[in-house]
């Protein structure tokens, strides 16, 4: 596939890009070299390769998946305009 100036032109508008007419070539010239890129990328056989979130193998820091209350009620319902037994309280809503 092959940008012309009428295409960068488009792509531009589009992107809200104001470009001057005299630099539309190079940006058409630009665009076609990403998109040459990106074909001698899909040349690449990636069979049996395993996906990589990382270039540097190593594993994330995970920590005990344990369940606790966090232990801050106090905290947590000390801002409360009305809290009982450790809840907060709300005028019901629903009849």
């Amino acid at each position: 596939m092959s940008i012309d100036t009428e295409t960068a032109a488009r792509v531009a508008r589009l992107a809200r890009i104001r470009v001057d007419d005299d630099a539309l070539p190079g940006l058409a010239q630009e665009f076609n070299r990403i998109l040459g890129f990106i074909d001698e990328l899909a040349e690449v056989d990636v069979d049996g390769v395993a996906p990589m979130v990382s270039v540097t193998p190593m594993r994330l820091k995970r920590r005990a998946d344990e369940v606790t209350d966090g232990g801050q009620t106090d905290k947590v319902l000390s801002n409360a305009p009305d809290a009982r037994e450790g809840f907060f309280a709300v005028p019901k809503v629903v009849e």
